[in-house]
């Protein structure tokens, strides 16, 4: 799809009505005059943002705008230069990233990083581990947790994979790993799901059934997507932020980005 497709697209209707939160209700996600650079070169320049709980919100921008990036930092891969993220009112600017899903956070990845010699169950287990003090017990057998187990077929059944739990992440499709990655964020029981482009690479037909998945996540669960497929993305988007050169240009909800001028400023160049 070419920009000026994209900037069209940004008018269509949207498929989910928002949510509002309450004035007083903690905000799922505040990101703070947050800067980044490598090198000299300035990814991430003063960067704030606000998500309310079970908020849906869009990160779009031409490529090199700094949306994986900010992701990284949101994430924990990453250090801020400057700034500040909260999660539910808490500080996690310097928290390891394997603190974060006890907070609340879960994400995937733009590139799969299950482990593709184990099964799909044994991928989701290790997910539910996230949040147990078992992961750090080296003496565990996993494989005498039936519990553990049977809720990783209970939730690959979610994203309809319940006959695949005991193939390898190897022989399965590109499609279905990316269910399997979505069936491992939710395995957290996240309050903020991070998604970094979750329909990239697959078919049409794929790309419907990953959406719907999406759809149905919990509505206590806010979602900040990062998404190329804007037809799709935009369906789901409540609010939307637009990076360029790691800046944020314009953000609020889909009529006034559609509407700001600098919108079509960055995808049509004039």
């Amino acid at each position: 799809m070419n920009a000026a497709s994209e900037v069209r697209n940004l008018s269509k209707p949207a498929g989910v009505n928002a949510k509002h939160a309450r004035p007083d209700a903690v905000a799922a996600l505040e990101v703070r005059n947050l800067n980044k650079s490598f090198g000299g070169i300035h990814v991430t320049r003063d960067v704030t943002m606000t998500m309310a709980p079970g908020e849906r919100r869009l990160i779009i921008g031409p490529n090199g705008a700094g949306k994986t990036t900010l992701f990284g930092l949101i994430g924990g891969e990453l250090r801020p230069d400057s700034g500040s993220i909260r999660l539910f009112g808490q500080d996690i600017t310097n928290l390891p990233v394997r603190a974060r899903p006890k907070l609340g956070m879960a994400r995937t990845y733009q590139i799969i990083t299950l482990f593709s010699k184990d099964t799909l169950a044994h991928n989701v287990v290790l997910g539910l581990l996230a949040l147990m003090d078992l992961r750090s017990n080296a003496f565990v057998n996993l494989k005498k947790r039936t519990d553990l187990h049977d809720r990783a077929v209970q939730l690959l059944a979610s994203v309809g994979l319940e006959d695949r739990a005991l193939q390898r992440v190897s022989d399965v499709s590109y499609g279905e790993q990316r269910r399997v990655e979505l069936a491992l964020a939710l395995a957290q029981g996240p309050k903020l799901l991070l998604l970094d482009e979750p329909l990239a690479g697959l078919s049409l037909d794929e790309r419907q059934v990953v959406k719907k998945l999406i759809d149905d996540v919990p509505r206590d669960t806010a979602i900040l997507m990062i998404e190329h497929d804007m037809d799709v993305a935009l369906e789901f988007a409540e609010q939307i932020t637009v990076l360029h050169y790691g800046q944020v240009i314009v953000q609020g909800d889909r009529q006034t980005v559609v509407d700001d001028p600098k919108t079509r400023e960055i995808y049509l160049g004039h």
